[in-house]
């Protein structure tokens, strides 16, 4: 059901017995409150969670913007609930007024049933305890009051038990007192026999209901039922008193071992949810730095809420302690996450307006030809571009094509004007290798003219000084030699003429 359908059964209830629809409120109260939580998380996700790209990039402003939009749309939705829950409210209150003024009136009545029956409590007392007089004449009277005691309504719980003991006891003490034909008194004894007997075998009959509160339910009525119906023969007591505690105490145990199951189930439960509670306080919210991180941690904290709604109850005492401890982590969780997508959205905004600068500066650079002092510009402002985180995705490859085309074109200039240059260059080096060839046959026609130099002019310092080892009759030798000598200094004239031909 809607929570408008919840509203509506609500007040078709409040028409009714509002001392018959206790069951019925708090099953619509619980259902309501679930609905409400579960809308309360769903819209938290919905307007908390920002849908980041499949690589860890951060999120762009139609991201961002998509949320808001969807909280928008959501508006409306949230008025309707708010009036719902404000309706919801009002009606709670008008049936809890109810139940109080049924509470009061149903106390006043108790009271004054507890009057009534402690007065007839009297008289029977009166007749049980009284040893002289004439009982026979009490019998009617006596049946009398049996018949107004049943007529009575209710009293409090803590006063049933008092009233009922001390009734059971005065018709017992009263028929042990009363002197009166044994046809009467075995009519009597026989005719709560058979009530006793009936109640035993309803009793009996509740160990297989499948429903045992309900089952335990009824043992209690039966034994109210018990105690209003008078003495069986004295013989019988005991027994039928035994066959009927039999009875009770089988229904007793299957009730207590099912609220041990219970408790055993409530405090497993307690346990698996005190380890949901730990995961989600584990998640080291501070180390979660980029969208894929925050995925990740997302699918993790929801998983973890559906598998808290497929535990049961934990013990009453512990119940919305754990579950007040787990909300609590679930949305500071998810508070994180808005405030780091709110403060990655600014970021976004703030490197958007740092890279238009820096295009606007490469911009203007564009058409330079100061190459040297232009070219580190640009290297520097793509350096600064790079350190620069993300920008909003609409915007992000629009401004990186304005920012390499500006930067590309600077380039391309430079490119044109180095590859004139390089032209020249080259056809300089043609020039410059040409002219150091022609150097380079000339430097070895100089080294052989020297090394051809240096050998003549040591061959003639030999001569010379061989020439002063021979006696003067070896006339012809000398003259032969000193012509050689001539000819080696006229030969190494001519050489350095054309040692000094090179160098010039």
């Amino acid at each position: 059901m809607e929570k408008a359908e919840l509203v509506e059964e609500l007040r078709s209830l409040l028409a009714g017995d509002v001392a018959e629809i206790k069951e019925q409120v708090d099953e619509l109260k619980s259902r309501f409150y679930r609905l409400h939580r579960a809308g309360a998380v769903a819209e938290s996700a919905s307007t908390e969670i920002v849908s980041a790209s499949d690589k860890p990039a951060a999120p762009t402003d139609a991201t961002v913007s998509e949320g808001v939009q969807a909280n928008s749309t959501d508006a409306p939705q949230d008025d309707n609930d708010a009036a719902l829950e404000q309706e919801f409210k009002q009606l709670l209150g008008i049936y809890k007024t109810k139940r109080q003024e049924l509470l009061q009136k149903q106390e006043a009545e108790m009271a004054a049933n507890l009057a009534k029956k402690q007065a007839i409590l009297d008289e029977m007392r009166s007749m049980a305890e009284s040893e002289t007089a004439d009982v026979s004449q009490n019998i009617q009277h006596f049946r009398e009051l049996q018949a107004e005691w049943k007529t009575i309504g209710q009293v409090s719980p803590q006063d049933l038990a008092t009233l009922q003991k001390q009734y059971s006891q005065y018709q017992e003490q009263f028929y042990d007192l009363v002197k009166i034909n044994n046809e009467l008194r075995e009519y009597d004894f026989k005719k709560n026999l058979e009530q006793k007997n009936a109640l035993i075998a309803a009793a009996e009959a509740l160990k297989d209901k499948a429903d045992i509160v309900e089952a335990n339910r009824m043992l209690q009525k039966l034994h109210e039922e018990w105690a209003e119906i008078g003495p069986v023969a004295k013989e019988l007591r005991e027994d039928i008193w035994t066959r009927f505690k039999e009875a009770s105490t089988v229904v007793n145990k299957r009730h207590q071992e099912y609220f041990e199951q219970l408790h055993t189930k409530e405090k497993e439960n307690l346990e698996k949810k005190e380890a949901l509670v730990a995961q989600v306080r584990d998640i080291d919210i501070d180390s979660l730095a980029s969208n894929k991180d925050w995925d990740e941690a997302t699918q993790k904290v929801t998983a973890l809420q559906a598998e808290w709604k497929t535990i049961g109850f934990a013990p009453k005492k512990n119940n919305q302690q754990i579950y007040d401890e787990f909300r609590e982590y679930t949305n500071r969780f998810f508070a994180a996450k808005t405030a780091y997508y709110k403060g990655m959205r600014d970021e976004l905004t703030a490197n958007l307006k740092a890279k238009r600068a820096i295009l606007a500066e490469a911009e203007s650079l564009k058409d330079s030809t100061e190459w040297r002092e232009t070219t580190d510009k640009m290297i520097e402002l793509q350096k600064r571009w790079k350190e620069i985180g993300p920008v909003p995705r609409k915007y992000s490859e629009e401004l990186w094509k304005q920012f390499t085309c500006a930067c590309d074109q600077f380039f391309e200039n430079r490119k044109s004007a180095r590859k004139a240059d390089h032209e020249s260059y080259l056809q300089r080096k043609a020039a410059k290798a040409e002219q150091l060839e022609k150097e380079e046959a000339l430097s070895n026609d100089r080294r052989k003219l020297i090394r051809m130099y240096e050998a003549i002019e040591a061959e003639t310092k030999t001569m010379e000084n061989n020439m002063g080892f021979f006696s003067g009759k070896a006339t012809k030798l000398l003259e032969s030699m000193q012509k050689k000598i001539d000819a080696n200094k006229k030969k190494m004239a001519e050489i350095e003429t054309k040692l000094k031909e090179l160098d010039d």
